[in-house]
């Protein structure tokens, strides 16, 4: 790929982590009734795969770089120096419930953090052999194509993705509200199941935008800087940038973003200083953003976001 050949050298590693484990999965996919599965929790599952392919990432990255911390979904932060300022941020099989029924859509997402702030990301389909990639500063790749988010400006013609609640204990009411006041506004909603291609797929332009809650750093941590690398937007419902902590995400191209936000903004669960809405005034709030939606000017691009070294929620997602 002539693209490769100008590739920062953590990216190149970071590649060859994301190749090697997407190998697994497909050697896998192969034979699907003889996988091993467990469950987290209900409808959280996790499979040999997942660990062989974080195992086989990890290694690779700490071959190259033995001093660099490691944040992995299965394995947490169990390898790696955890006082280094540089932390890898892995998701080795994004779309386990999706691998184990053999529907084709899941991927290994990959990303690099310096001091808090993600610079190199790797989001790959072994399915498609697709490869999404980022350096900061240096633009969003597909292949050897140069991604750019879509120029759409208004909610009625978005194509947007979504994530839907499957974990015990999630506010299906909640969620109920939130897709139907989205539906209500957009061209159609799409849930394949993986929220990192997800995220990628607003960077190529294929989803105008995405929102989901629930999310881990190492489900979003690569696609975001794919996102704003190719132009586009990313926060929490609120359009604040904490997105990784408040386990809230909208995504999209800046004018989709700007409206989709206001859509959202009173499901928020971002904790703040004001009294928490009631059901009824949450859904009277969201009936006025309707009003102002397709109106919403793009919101303004935020400062990177610092990734806090906190122990995370317990759950995670397939």
């Amino acid at each position: 790929m002539s693209q490769q050949a100008a590739l920062h050298p953590m990216l190149n590693v970071a590649i060859k982590a994301a190749r090697t484990a997407g190998s697994i999965i497909n050697r896998a996919s192969l034979d699907l009734d003889v996988l091993k599965i467990n469950s987290k929790s209900p409808n959280d599952f996790v499979t040999e795969v997942d660990h062989a392919a974080e195992e086989a990432i990890i290694s690779t990255l700490l071959a190259a770089y033995p001093d660099h911390s490691i944040l992995a979904e299965e394995s947490g932060r169990t390898h790696g120096n955890q006082t280094s300022e540089f932390q890898w941020i892995i998701d080795p099989l994004d779309g386990t419930t999706n691998f184990i029924h053999g529907f084709p859509v899941y991927a290994v997402s990959i990303a690099l953090a310096h001091r808090g702030v993600v610079q190199q990301a790797v989001v790959y389909d072994p399915c498609r052999n697709d490869l999404f990639y980022a350096t900061r500063g240096r633009g969003a790749y597909l292949n050897d194509r140069r991604l750019r988010v879509s120029r759409r400006t208004r909610m009625s013609d978005a194509l947007i993705g979504t994530g839907f609640p499957f974990r015990r204990g999630d506010n299906f009411k909640r969620y109920m509200k939130m897709f139907e006041e989205v539906m209500q506004q957009c061209a159609g909603l799409r849930r394949p199941g993986a929220a990192a291609l997800d995220l990628c797929y607003v960077a190529a332009g294929y989803y105008d935008a995405f929102f989901e809650t629930g999310l881990n750093p190492w489900d979003v941590a690569a696609g975001s800087l794919i996102i704003t690398e190719a132009g586009g937007l990313v926060g929490n419902f609120t359009g604040e940038a904490d997105f990784l902590h408040q386990r809230e995400l909208v995504a999209g191209s800046p004018k989709i973003y700007g409206q989709l936000v206001q859509v959202l903004k009173p499901y928020t669960r971002v904790i703040s200083a004001e009294p928490a809405e009631t059901e009824a005034t949450s859904a009277k709030t969201a009936e006025a953003a309707d009003a102002v939606a397709q109106d919403a000017p793009a919101a303004t691009p935020r400062a990177p976001v610092r990734i806090k070294k906190r122990d995370l929620d317990s759950s995670n997602r397939t």
